[in-house]
């Protein structure tokens, strides 16, 4: 079929390895509406660590997020994510989606930039100052206009929709996010400790490791890799472990760090990361020394630009 574009229209819509790996307790999280906070509370352990055991889930998009979609079949689409960088396909992260959770991109109207929710879980508002939506940290939509208190956005069926201005970033059409410092990814990163980790997760309702590293830096102007292993492997610049620096990226790899890479966390100085942890732990800052961290350190990158008088 045709490579059309689609966009997202759930809070977050999770992207999974083929249309057989949700079970019958990930049924929240396949729907429209979607229920994450549902989804997320039936997960056990057991079931939360299957996700990344048995291959069941790749990524998450947030809501108005775009899709390449590849195919249909019956109730699922297969997409490639232009905005997420791998190895697996060259033009973005392939996976599949339920297809009620997107649909055909509404038709071009003249917009004035974009409103990126900047607080981690917020209100979306119908003209009527209805509660539509809650929508997660970084979700971006076309900004229609602005009054004394509210954002006016484009919504994916092509209505408009208000957001608190405290809630969001406005960013003109003129402008991209103006990039940050290490120490800003850093900073941009505390603010989700006590989060627990979620295979997958790129939303302020979990973030796995690599998707912790992807996102902070995205909050700072920065397209990174999606998986750890590319971002090790991608793009940035290889830096020595004795010229760390805060927002530089730590990899991981077993066999004390001669075997295959498998976390990633950020540097957040004086021998301590921030990262994701694993199934079942939240996010944290995290001493390396005397740790298994410290034996399976196996290099470390730096995608985000070092200007004068910055961190």
């Amino acid at each position: 079929m045709q490579q059309d574009r689609w966009i997202i229209n759930v809070p977050v819509a999770t992207l999974w390895t083929n249309p057989e790996a949700p079970r019958e307790v990930d049924e929240p999280g396949i729907r429209n509406p979607v229920d994450l906070p549902a989804w997320l509370t039936r997960l056990s352990y057991q079931t939360r660590l299957d996700l990344c055991e048995q291959n069941l889930v790749q990524s998450q998009l947030l809501y108005g997020e775009e899709v390449i979609v590849l195919e249909e079949k019956q109730d699922w689409l297969r997409v490639i994510i232009p905005t997420q960088p791998s190895k697996k396909d060259s033009r973005g992260y392939p996976g599949w989606i339920p297809a009620c959770q997107a649909q055909p991109q509404p038709n071009a109207r003249q917009v004035k930039g974009k409103a990126i929710v900047s607080g981690k879980l917020v209100p979306l508002y119908d003209e009527k100052e209805n509660f539509l939506l809650e929508l997660s940290y970084l979700t971006a939509l076309p900004l229609l206009g602005l009054t004394d208190s509210q954002a006016k956005v484009l919504l994916p069926d092509a209505t408009a929709g208000y957001l608190d201005k405290s809630d969001v970033e406005i960013i003109p059409d003129e402008k991209g996010v103006i990039q940050g410092s290490g120490s800003d990814i850093v900073r941009t990163g505390e603010a989700f400790i006590g989060l627990e980790y979620l295979w997958g997760g790129m939303s302020a309702y979990g973030y796995d490791c690599s998707g912790f590293s992807y996102n902070m830096h995205k909050a700072n102007g920065y397209q990174i890799p999606r998986d750890a292993s590319d971002q090790a492997a991608l793009g940035g610049e290889e830096i020595a472990v004795d010229h760390l620096l805060p927002g530089d990226l730590l990899f991981f790899a077993y066999e004390e760090g001669k075997g295959a890479l498998h976390h990633v966390g950020i540097y957040y100085g004086n021998g301590k990361m921030i990262h994701s942890p694993t199934t079942g732990k939240s996010i944290e800052i995290t001493t390396l020394a005397g740790t298994v961290y410290e034996k399976e350190l196996c290099g470390a990158r730096r995608y985000w630009k070092k200007t004068e008088g910055t961190l």
